[in-house]
């Protein structure tokens, strides 16, 4: 049975016993910042659990995409454990407990083929239980498995938490027998690898604290409902019912395997995932070869791009760990182009929108390994000349900082670095390169924690949002609204009855025209007047879904909760910030038009007359593009087009080809902004009602702000008018200076500047000749040292570093190379002396060294080597100082 269809028939089975169907969110669609993705079917209904939103519906099924990355590198040493997977999961929110989805999980499991089941022999099936969950064990007893088949098991299998305070529960877990060959009879305690488990059943019915590990934590109480998580490892049920060994021969993974080893010339085996080929090297890298492959297509096609930071950085680090895999294992072609295609005809049956966006992942994927192959190569130098040196020195081991180095500045893998040493004979301090790496990432965590407040105390917001419900918008239609104060916080996140004029206060209406930021739209700002009191809001947020807040300061009066409110927001700033969201829209729709599909929003700032609009495109917009997308935007203004926003379904938004961002989770009803005929795109916030009331949109300039993800700035409105009217002073100013016509400013600028280049390098060259040019005379003069012949001079002031160095060397050359030779030369620029000293072979046969002598006359500074040496960043008075200190330690060692 094809994945896609265990898929199908799972979504089915549940559907038909009423639950709806909920999409997978996109993997990196979650407001905690403790996960950088998905990794479980709950996560995107966390909300629920903890009774933050109350659910749309009380059962639920999904197949979500899920990553997990803690143990990256262990990835392909096992059978089954990989970084992208899915999780097909029912849920019940407050609706049925143990005993429904008991049923529920055992006749999808066990209905034949032709009545939509997977068809599990359930003589094969061994059921879980906590130990004392003696109701679970009566109802699997019920379904027919007999009581030696039904194991207890503690707290470490059988019991199921979050990691911190909340809601938590026994398990029921559910394990397949997959025969004799795979391992020792007597259920999973006694191998998990012939049993291997395949569904948990999740009772989530208490309230645990004092969380310290998984199986140590404190039972607080029963919580008024009780919810079911379910999680199947979707790969590990089409192992079993495609009849394979590992979730590396089921259909979605082994043809990406396959073509890796056809590619390298490899064998993989039918049955490589059993304990003696586990640890065989080749297994392993096309394991990780086929599991990275197609976890890069998973996170592109959600809209991540490479990037050295967060969820960037993941994608980065798979993606070249495949490619490094595929070079060890003999292939020297690009690994991408050959694999992801694969991947892309695997996973599309499941996810159609791969095949369909394939373009766009496939440009982001193949720069991303040309870029890497051209890390490889600069690090491959760089790592050869350290190797070099070690060995010059007599070492015998590559330091751990040059390790890092190499690794944390260049982009070098580690593996490659030690097998390019021992291949050279060289052994790598593994340790410091490990400790380093430690105190990296203990810096990460620390920066991490401190901005982290995913799962805060919301008691109060949420208490706030239990008492009244949502709080209703009604800015799309009004900009002032009479509505009650539903609360006040106060300093400390606390409830509090009154606020007084100076306070900082949040607070929370019934119902309000204040747009909450959101969507790359600033909030509103403007006055509430409550009682006698008025307050001045300068941000709006929304802690919790539905719940908007107004961060305010009591400007006059006191302010109560339970009073009426007026509410007015600043129409002016509205209008504006409108204005902006409208042409972000137009500007995307236009990049598209010019630049491709692939053009993707990857983030916006929508502001007063100004916005910032971030797209995903592989290089650098051209000016004569960024020219042509003005003058259309200006176009769609000139049409003066309706903007029209409605709310319908996910699907009819799609059919109706409006655009979603990538990385956005959506419900199942959105609202559609539509400008004419032109743009149409999903969107939550505010726009003008017609496209002319933009005025104009004058693009500013356009950056790199990642790989692959540029940013273009623009102004609208009044902001663009003004900055025009400027612009046209300053060339006005530059024509009468230059007394030529408006359109002929730049090329005359142009000249300017070329002349003015060329002068300075006519300067340049007679600076160094002037420098250079007594170089002769010098040398000639040089004092006798006890055999040692010296110069001592000082250059012309301001004269450049490299010529200063020039003259050294010049005025050593110019002395009989038998003659033991010291030149120093000193040289003064912006306030600071330097000292550049050269020495040749047979002064350095006397024992001298160019670097001792500039430490020496510099107290410790400088560097170089022994023939030639500089340093300075001391007065520019004590240059004749410096001069007499390198000619007393030539005196003194000869």
């Amino acid at each position: 049975m094809k994945t896609a269809e265990i898929k199908r028939r799972y979504l089915a089975h549940f559907e038909a016993n009423g639950h709806t169907v909920v999409p997978s969110a996109p993997l990196p669609a979650i407001d905690d910042p403790n996960l950088l993705f998905i990794n479980a079917g709950m996560v995107q209904f966390v909300p629920f659990f903890l009774g933050q939103r109350t659910p749309p519906y009380q059962r639920a099924v999904s197949v979500q995409k899920c990553i997990r990355t803690p143990d990256i590198d262990e990835v392909g040493k096992t059978s089954r454990h990989g970084t992208f997977f899915q999780m097909n999961g029912n849920f019940s929110f407050g609706d049925y407990f143990k005993a429904e989805a008991i049923r529920l999980a055992w006749e999808l499991s066990t209905n034949p083929i032709e009545k939509g089941g997977f068809g599990l022999d359930p003589t094969r099936i061994w059921p879980t239980v906590y130990l004392d969950d003696d109701e679970a064990f009566e109802m699997w007893r019920a379904t027919g498995v007999p009581a030696e088949r039904i194991v207890r098991r503690g707290k470490k299998d059988n019991w199921w938490h979050m990691g911190i305070a909340g809601p938590g529960g026994t398990c029921s877990e559910l394990f397949y027998d997959r025969g004799a060959e795979y391992g020792k009879e007597g259920g999973p305690e006694v191998d998990e690898d012939r049993y291997m488990e395949y569904w948990n059943l999740v009772f989530m019915q208490y309230e645990i604290t004092d969380v310290k590990s998984k199986e140590n934590f404190t039972i607080v109480s029963d919580l008024p409902k009780k919810n079911i998580d379910t999680g199947m490892g979707l790969e590990r049920v089409a192992s079993i019912l495609q009849g394979v060994d590992n979730l590396y021969e089921i259909d979605e993974v082994k043809p990406i395997l396959a073509r890796a080893a056809e590619l390298s010339g490899k064998v993989y085996g039918a049955h490589s995932g059993h304990e003696a080929g586990k640890s065989h090297p080749d297994d392993v890298r096309l394991r990780v070869i086929a599991d990275h492959v197609r976890t890069a297509l998973m996170l592109i096609g959600d809209g991540v791009t490479p990037s050295n930071e967060g969820r960037g950085y993941v994608l980065r680090r798979i993606m070249r760990r495949a490619i490094r895999a595929m070079r060890l294992l003999g292939w020297q072609g690009a690994t991408f182009p050959e694999l992801l295609p694969v991947a892309r005809d695997c996973m599309s049956p499941s996810y159609p929108e791969l095949a369909e966006e394939f373009v766009r992942i496939s440009t982001y994927a193949y720069a991303e390994e040309e870029t890497f192959l051209t890390t490889l190569r600069a690090g491959t130098a760089i790592l050869d000349t350290a190797i070099t040196d070690t060995k010059k020195s007599g070492g015998a081991t590559l330091s751990g900082a040059q390790a890092f180095q190499l690794h944390d500045t260049y982009g070098f893998p580690i593996d490659l670095t030690l097998e390019i040493a021992a291949e050279r004979g060289l052994d790598v301090d593994r340790e410091g390169f490990r400790r380093l790496m430690a105190n990296q990432q203990a810096t990460a965590k620390a920066d991490a924690a401190a901005r982290k407040t995913g799962h805060a105390d919301l008691s109060v917001y949420r208490s706030l949002l239990d008492d009244g419900g949502p709080v209703e918008f009604t800015g799309y239609a009004e900009v002032t609204r009479e509505s009650r104060v539903r609360g006040l916080i106060g300093a400390g996140g606390k409830s509090v009855a009154a606020a007084v004029e100076g306070d900082y206060v949040e607070l929370v209406l019934d119902t309000t025209p204040y747009y909450a930021e959101g969507g790359g739209q600033q909030a509103d700002t403007g006055l509430i007047n409550v009682g006698g009191g008025q307050v001045e809001v300068v941000d709006v947020q929304q802690p919790l879904p539905g719940l908007i807040v107004h961060k305010a300061r009591v400007i006059r009066g006191e302010v109560r909760a339970g009073e009426t409110g007026y509410a007015e927001i600043d129409v002016t700033r509205r209008k504006a910030i409108s204005r902006s969201h409208t042409a972000t829209h137009l500007i995307h729709q236009t990049m598209r038009a010019f630049l491709g599909e692939s053009a993707t929003q990857a983030g916006s700032l929508n502001a007063p007359g100004r916005l910032r609009f971030d797209f995903n495109t592989p290089g650098a917009v051209s000016a004569s593009v960024l020219h042509d997308v003005e003058q259309q935007v200006n176009e769609v203004l000139l049409r003066d087009l309706e903007v029209h926003a409605f709310i319908t379904t996910q699907e009819e938004a799609r059919r109706l080809g409006a655009m979603a961002l990538f990385g956005e989770k959506y419900g199942d009803e959105v609202r559609v902004v539509e400008v004419g005929d032109y743009a149409r795109e999903l969107c939550g916030g505010t726009h003008v009602s017609r496209s002319g009331q933009l005025g104009l949109v004058k693009i500013l300039n356009e950056s790199s702000i990642g790989s692959g993800v540029r940013r273009v700035e623009a102004l609208v409105g009044i902001d663009a008018f003004g900055f025009l009217a400027k612009e046209h002073l300053l060339v006005s100013r530059l024509a009468e200076l230059f007394k030529v016509p408006g359109d002929q400013v730049a090329d005359r600028v142009e000249q300017t500047v070329t002349a003015l280049r060329d002068a300075e390098k006519e300067l340049e060259k007679m600076r160094a000749q002037l420098v250079l040019g007594g170089a002769g005379a010098l040398a000639e003069q040089a004092r006798d040292l006890h055999g040692i012949a010296y110069v001592g001079t000082e250059a012309p002031e301001g004269a450049a570093t490299n010529d200063v160095r020039t003259l050294a060397q010049e005025i050593r050359g110019k002395i009989d190379a038998a003659r033991p030779a010291v030149v120093a030369v000193a040289a003064r620029s912006n306030g600071k002396a330097s000292l550049i000293v050269a020495i040749n072979a047979a002064a350095r046969s006397r024992g001298l060294s160019a670097t001792d002598l500039v430490k020496g006359a510099l107290s410790g500074r400088g560097g170089g080597n022994a023939d030639l040496a500089q340093g300075g960043g001391v007065p520019a008075d004590q240059v004749i100082q410096l001069l007499t200190a390198v000619e007393k330690a030539v005196g003194e060692a000869a």
